[in-house]
């Protein structure tokens, strides 16, 4: 055997086919995970592989199969959790397939967006696209790719676009569920902070919350209700305007752990207890959630299962023997988890009474 790993030395796809005993298109098929190979063989290929740290350089793969193995991810996003926990998923899927994941952020509202992501296109060649909100719903950018005939998978769209994949958690529900939760403690008076209107998963969150305040005979009360941007200083700013009201409520409900946080700071420069003076929940489970105390009750949105699952999408629609995917199947719905911390509880009125019926 050549000694493969030393300077100068490196295998080709030739060594790893006479070395596993099998055809150059196997090796290729394995490497680029079609279909078509018998699993032994398979892993005895992947084993030679990695024997030989055989490193296929991306432009003889592009030649051979037509394609870059670059998936782009493109985001708009003031949210740094929500875009982090994206991009490692993706990264480590990409990685894992032999693919290379590029990042760029576009802003939604550019006048020229349709062009840049053209531009992005003719320089790239990637094999497919991940839109994250709101660029998922902006028809500029779906015309472009479209034109340039260019794959994409739409993570939690408005709404889904026939022919294109797509992958979402349930908003409406989990917020439905989680505003159920905070009644269920003996809330009665539930601020919602929304984020913007540009993005979907405001408006889906929002139903969620009045679906259960209705549900159980709650009424919205507008002066609960106020607008932010996802992020930290729209969460403070909304916070002041709910905690100053004479009748202040006794939880907080925000559409994104950023804007809980923001509520969080701006309770604790007031000198209330929380939760006990105020129940706080946010959504998302971004890591900043379990280190602040007390640590934040949240939604935990699978936001990096979302990635991964949006990288196998595209990989699998470069597949040269992939097949015809119905269109009920293009689209995947993955489940969330309230996950329930320290602050949430049930208000000082609700715990004091508690107390004397206790004695």
């Amino acid at each position: 055997m050549a000694n493969f790993g030393k300077a100068g030395v490196a295998a080709t796809i030739t060594d790893v086919a006479e070395q596993s005993g099998v055809s150059i298109k196997t090796v290729s098929r394995v490497i680029n995970q079609e279909s078509g190979v018998h699993p032994a063989t398979r892993e005895h290929v992947l084993k030679v592989v990695a024997a030989l740290k055989y490193r296929p350089k991306l432009s003889a793969r592009s030649l051979a199969g037509a394609r870059s193995f670059l998936i782009g991810l493109l985001y708009y996003d003031p949210s740094a959790a929500f875009v982090g926990d994206v991009q490692q998923g993706a990264t480590l899927r990409c990685r894992e397939a032999g693919y290379h994941l590029v990042v760029e952020s576009l802003h939604n509202d550019a006048p020229d967006l349709a062009q840049q992501v053209a531009r992005m296109v003719s320089a790239l060649q990637p094999d497919g696209m991940i839109l994250t909100p709101p660029l998922c719903d902006n028809p500029a950018v779906l015309k472009a790719l479209r034109e340039n005939q260019t794959p994409c998978v739409l993570m939690s769209p408005a709404r889904d676009v026939k022919g294109m994949p797509s992958v979402r958690m349930d908003d409406t529900k989990a917020a439905e569920e989680m505003t159920t939760l905070l009644i269920g403690l003996g809330h009665e008076r539930i601020a919602f902070i929304n984020g913007p209107p540009d993005q979907a998963a405001s408006g889906l969150r929002y139903q969620g919350y009045v679906r259960a305040m209705q549900s159980h005979g709650l009424g919205v009360d507008p002066a609960y209700v106020c607008s932010g941007d996802f992020v930290f200083q729209s969460g403070v700013d909304a916070a002041q305007l709910l905690l100053g009201r004479r009748v202040r409520p006794t939880a907080v409900f925000a559409g994104n752990d950023d804007m809980a946080l923001g509520v969080l700071a701006a309770a604790t420069r007031l000198g209330l207890a929380v939760p006990s003076q105020l129940a706080i929940a946010g959504f998302d489970d971004s890591p900043a959630a379990r280190l602040v105390w007390p640590a934040l009750t949240t939604v935990r949105q699978p936001k990096n299962e979302m990635a991964r699952v949006a990288v196998e999408m595209l990989i699998a629609v470069n597949r040269s023997d992939a097949p015809e995917v119905p269109e009920d199947k293009l689209h995947r719905v993955l489940s969330h988890e309230l996950v329930v911390r320290d602050s949430t509880s049930s208000p000082a009125s609700k715990l004091g009474s508690r107390a004397k019926r206790a004695t």
